[in-house]
Formats: structure tokens, sequence, C-alpha cells
């Protein structure tokens, strides 16, 4: 066998899902989505680079009269230079990827008898998603050719989504074979040559958790984007019948547009822009806001999640007085999203995405095409996007006033205005079509090709366990925060042992006030983040809720009533509603007024209210579900990610943490606590009293559990060895 001699033979392995080159079926189910328009569009932007002699894009060959008979030619020519080859491997039937795994080694051996038939190698092998690594990992090492990888997406991140969906890990196990599918990931990263991510975010948040991960082997080229898609305003979007849907929310509808995209998601942070906006009277002055926030007929047919984020915009509308100078459609269709972006383009907007946590930006890069400056979060793909098209600014996504001060900067200037529309023109052209990144994959790949760039692999270690085996939980207040060198040390102890433990963060503040006080003290984002005392959990990378605990702890939880037993008793005042959330009332607590808390939890048992009554630091009070508490959610993580209590260290700073220290897991209290509520635990087993103070009090209890190693307490292991 040979390999090409007058330029690249490519060989794409794509095996899930429906693939053809023509009118794709993006949407018939979840294996038909955006990877399969990226390794078509892919193929075609290789296939027209000049030192590129073909391009094969391989696939599993259907035969099933529920889909059209395209799937089932073996082999479709879909442009010069490229076709779709269809392999054999299994049933005839159209199969979900997770039911492929067991026909993966016969689209190896059929794939190989392919290319032997060709008497032609391919030059490089390029894998996509995991089923696709472990097909590609077995041909590279049987044909002698290199592999280059994209995941798309990883096993170890879709767990986590998966658990805090409300799934159990058995049933993950059961329907996603996730094992199975993480192993085959390590299989390809210790095969190939190289793995090209989107981001930088994606490497540092996804890959870093894979015992194979090479850092020499990650290259960012983010995927195309379709230029004659989105484009720069042509004259007549401001006369187009969309325009006019929006306008009529408008008072004053030739005003610029500040647009925002996005689902209604908590973590896309829409409520923080309609602070910035509503705040800023001279933003209101001189622009409109529009924000499309997916489709709804009736708010409460919404999930949870969402019909929380619009009772925060409708509040926020009426808090601002916002009428007429906001417009948010109920419906829109997926292809009027390009002339949303022209519209705001014509009138002289911008474009934000205020999001908590942004892995990619597409909308970002969508807009930039389109002729839109852009303010976006600073966390996550928008820092490359900004930093390769400099046509935007980044602001900080928990602080409004850097989204005002952002929009009004390019709003006042019209100069600077056109200056970003013109650079994001440009700089999508340069790094984000298509044809840029065949550019700079054919520069990544020629050099693995000819055999002249190899990978020098690091040495690495297998974990005993699929799964990260132990946690580290810390409250936030007093425990991680107060001596700033301590907590780095703290940190890079964390990140060295990131592959075996679990970092979590407990803490009675909100969401948004931890991940406020986090960022200043550069605290990573935690793997579970148990907030407002245990009401809410989110998991990274992406701060996914867990929609399942929202739903556990949602049991004879009557706020209104709980409202009306408190309010009006001496000594209570209610906190800030920055304070409160859906599944928390706090209050202010005067010890010396106030009933005593046996008192109060019998007025509420009174109007038959079973609730979570806990004190902290003498002064604030938290009423929540019966349910809910720090040791539940802590528990219930525990379960759900089948970690051992006795592998569970748990560093507390108040009484609510009482029930996160009790128990099975190994716990701490750092010096700058003991004498306040947690002193009386010092009579408990498994509870240790560090001599030293925050961050360094939780290194010392490490140390004494020996929680990397034996992971017991010394009189624990001790009586082992007597036994």
């Amino acid at each position: 066998m040979k390999q090409a001699s007058d330029g690249l033979y490519l060989a794409l392995i794509s095996v899930h899902g429906l693939i053809r080159g023509q009118e794709l079926e993006l949407g018939r189910d979840a294996d038909t989505g955006g990877q399969i328009l990226y390794v078509v569009e892919l193929a075609h932007a290789l296939a027209r680079h000049p030192d590129v002699a073909q391009v094969d894009l391989l696939t599993r060959r259907v035969e099933d009269p529920s889909v059209s008979s395209d799937y089932a030619q073996p082999f479709e020519t879909v442009g010069e230079r490229v076709r779709i080859v269809r392999i054999d491997a299994g049933p005839q039937g159209y199969i979900p990827k997770e039911q492929l795994w067991d026909h993966l080694d016969a689209f190896v051996d059929n794939a190989a008898v392919l290319f032997r038939e060709n008497e032609q190698l391919p030059d490089v092998i390029h894998s996509h998603y995991a089923d696709a690594g472990y097909v590609g990992s077995r041909l590279a090492n049987l044909l002698g050719a290199p592999l280059v990888h994209t995941g798309h997406s990883l096993g170890r991140v879709k767990r986590h989504r998966l658990l805090a969906s409300g799934l159990s890990a058995g049933d993950i196990e059961e329907r996603y074979n996730m094992a199975r599918r993480i192993e085959a990931e390590e299989l390809t990263l210790a095969t190939s040559e190289r793995v090209i991510t989107s981001t930088h975010h994606e490497i540092e948040e996804q890959y870093e958790l894979y015992d194979h991960y090479q850092p020499k082997q990650m290259r960012v080229i983010p995927p195309g984007t379709d230029l004659t898609q989105f484009t720069p305003p042509t004259g007549g979007e401001l006369s187009d019948p969309l325009y006019g849907e929006l306008a009529r929310f408008l008072k004053e509808p030739d005003k610029p547009m500040i647009m925002a995209l996005s689902r209604p998601d908590k973590r896309k942070n829409i409520t923080a822009l309609f602070d910035a906006y509503g705040q800023s009277p001279e933003l209101r002055a001189m622009a409109n806001l529009v924000v499309v926030a997916g489709n709804r007929d009736d708010v409460d047919e919404l999930d949870d999640g969402a019909q929380e984020v619009f009772h925060e915009l409708f509040v926020a509308l009426d808090r601002y007085d916002l009428y007429g100078k906001v417009a948010m459609p109920k419906h829109h269709r997926r292809d009027q999203v390009p002339l949303f972006y022209r519209i705001a383009a014509a009138s002289g907007g911008v474009f934000v995405n205020p999001a908590l946590t942004e892995p990619f930006g597409l909308t970002l890069i969508e807009a930039a095409a389109s002729g839109v400056p852009i303010v976006a979060t600073e966390d996550g793909g928008p820092q490359d996007i900004v930093e390769n098209c400099r046509n935007g600014i980044l602001i900080d996504p928990l602080d409004s006033p850097t989204i005002t001060d952002a929009l009004l900067k390019l709003l006042r200037d019209e100069a600077l205005w056109r200056q970003y529309v013109d650079r994001g023109l440009q700089g999508v052209k340069e790094h984000y079509s298509w044809d840029a990144h065949a550019k700079r994959y054919v520069e990544l790949v020629r050099p693995i090709a000819e055999r002249t760039e190899l990978l020098v692999r690091e040495p690495i270690q297998r974990r005993h366990e699929v799964y990260r085996g132990r946690a580290i939980i810390s409250d936030l207040d007093q425990n991680l925060l107060g001596d700033p060198q301590a907590l780095q040390h703290l940190i890079n102890v964390l990140r060295d042992h990131r592959r075996s433990t679990k970092f979590g963060i407990a803490t009675g503040r909100r969401l948004d006030s931890a991940l406020k006080v986090m960022k200043k003290q550069r605290i990573p984002e935690p793997d579970i983040l148990i907030t407002s005392g245990g009401t809410e959990i989110y998991y990274a990378p992406k701060l996914t809720a867990d929609a399942s605990w929202r739903k556990h702890i949602d049991y004879h939880w009557t706020p209104h009533i709980v409202r009306l037993v408190l309010d009006d008793l001496p000594g209570l005042k209610r906190q800030e509603k920055s304070e409160q959330s859906r599944f928390k009332i706090s209050y202010y607590i005067d010890p010396e007024i106030a009933p005593d808390i046996e008192e109060i939890n019998r007025l509420l048992h009174k109007e038959e209210q079973s609730v979570n009554v806990i004190l902290s630091f003498g002064q604030f009070l938290d009423i929540m579900p019966i349910r809910a508490s720090k040791g539940m959610a802590l528990r219930y993580v525990a379960d759900r990610w089948q970690i051992p209590f006795e592998c569970i260290f748990v560093a507390g700073g108040s009484g609510a943490d009482e029930d996160m220290m009790r128990g099975n897991t190994l716990a701490a209290v750092v010096a700058n606590r003991h004498h306040e509520e947690l002193s009386q635990l010092m009579d408990v087993e498994r509870i240790y009293f560090a001599e030293k103070s925050f961050a360094d009090g939780i290194l010392e209890a490490l140390d004494y559990y020996d929680f990397f190693n034996a992971c017991r307490a010394p009189k624990d292991l001790h009586q082992n060895l007597l036994a």
C-alpha cells in the first residue's frame, strides 16, 4: 500500500448518526446534530485546500426502511475530491450510538479491508467523538497511520450533566455505557498525535480530567462559521417584517439595539443585562434592549429554571419601568437568527453575551460575521474570540456596571463602533471561517503526515477507579477566605490531585454572590458548588444546576406561610432580596429580643410547617425545606457520584455545616473557628480541630488524615492494624 503522492489523503471518521452530502437531517434525533454538520463542512473545506488530494468521510452504512435509502449507499461523491464512505458494522438497521460499542471492531475490520483494496493508506486519520476515537485508534495502530482526534463532547463531562438531570449512576451506565465510553476516550488520547479543540477553556476544563491527557498533544482550531449565512446588513433589514415584530414593543424603535440571544437559562445571566440597562439612565436614553430568549407560549408551562429566569426578567422590567424600551419576542424560527444579528447591526447596536460561563461563544462569532460589535463575558471561549478579532469588550458578568460601561463606550463613539465592526468582519474571516480552519488544519497535520513532528509523550499514571473516588468539600467564608497565600497553596494541592479527587464548595451564599467572591479570590470553579445553604447544587464545567435536587426538596414547601409566621416576630428582620432564593428565606436575628430556636420551631410546627431552621454565627437565621441542608445536599451528591462517605473530607465553619461534618465523613474545623458554634463537636470522632487557621488549617487536616493515600484518621489506621 502507498500514501497519496500528489497531496494529502485524509480519512475522517464519524460513526454514528445519519450523514449524507445534501439536506442534512439535523435535529432528527440526538445523534444527528451539530457534530454531523461539523464533519460535513470540515470535509468540504479540506477538499477545497490546494494541498489536499482526497477526503473520505467514513460513517456507518444504514439500510432501514424508516430512513432514507441515501444512507444505504456504500459510496457518495459529494464534491470534487470528497466522498462519503459507508462501512458495514453490526445490524443493517439504524441504532443509537449507545448501542454501537459491540459493533465497532467490525467497523475497524471492514474499513481496513477498504484501504487495502484501494491500495492506498490515508496520510492522517481524524476521528470524531468517542466511538470514532475507538475505531480510529485501532485503525491507526493496525495501519501505522497517525491519528488526530476531536472529541466534540467528553464522557466524564457528559456524566456530570446526566447526574444533574436526575439520572442515577446506575441508569447512566445502563443507558449510555459511560465507563466503556470513557475508556475509549482514554485509548484515543493514548493513541492520538494531536487533539483538536475549539477553545483553550475546553482543554483546561475537560481534557485535563483524563489520565492520558498530554498538554503538548492539544491544539486549538475553532470550528468554521458559514459566512454565506451570517453576513453584514444589505440595507433592507429595517423594513423586514421581523423588524416590525420587534418595533411594536418599542416607543422609539429607531434607536440602536442592544441585543442578546440565548436560552432562558440562569447561567446565561440575562438578568444582569436587564439590571445594567435599567440602572443606567444614559443607556436607556441611547438604546433599546432586545432579548431573544427561546420560544414560549405560556411561561408557566416551561421548566422550573426557565420559569425562574422569566420571572426575574418580568420583575426587572417592572422595577425599572422599561415598558416601551424592551422587546422580548415570544417566538422565532431558527432561520431568522441571522436576520436578528443584521437588524442589530443595521440599527447601530451591540450584541451582548453576559453568561456566567461560556465554553465557546458561537453567537459572538455569528454576531461578528453579521457586522455587530460584541460585549461578552470574560469567562471561557470569548477570551479567544476577542483576542483574535479585537472587536469587542470583555466584562465581568457578576458586575453589572462593567456591562454598562462597555455598552456606553461603544454606543457613544461611532468611530470606535465602526472600527470594531470592521475588525470583527476581518477577524471572523481570518480565524473563524471554514477556509481559515482548513488552512490551520493542513499546517497542523502536514508535519504529522510526513512524520517530522511526532508527539513525545510524558509518563502518565492511571487511576484505579474509572471515576474520581474522593472529594474535598469546604465552606467558603472563613475557611477558604482569610489567608490568600495559604489559599493558593491549597489550590495547587487540589490541582495536583484533580484526577482522583473532586473539589466542592458548600456555602450559604447565593450562586451569584459565591461566584463573585470566588472570582475575587481567584478560586477555580469547583466540581461541585452547593449554594444557598444546601438548596441548590451546581456542577462544573458549565455550572449545570441539579434539577433533580430542586424537585426533591420542593416537598411541603410553602414559603408564603413561613413568612406570615415569622415576619412580625420581634428580633427578626428579613435580609436583603439578594440573600433570598426560592428555597431559602433568610432573616437577621437579634438573640436578645427574638424567640429562641425551639420557640421558632414550635410556631412553625403549629402552622404545619415542616422546615429546616438553621442559625449561623448567632445572627443569621435561614428557613429552608425540611429536605434541604448542606449535609443533605452533600449526601445526595455522594450517593449520585458513588463516592464513599469515608473518602469525603469536609471543612466546616458554622452551625450550618454541622450536619455535613457529623457521620462517616472525615471532617475538620480550622483554628479560627474553634470557639464558635462548632466547638461542641470536639468530642465527636472523625472531626479534627486544626491548630492552624483558614486554608492552612485545611492543609493540616488533610495531612492528619493522609487524605490522598491512607485516607483515614491515624487512630482508625492503628485500630485496623491491631485487628
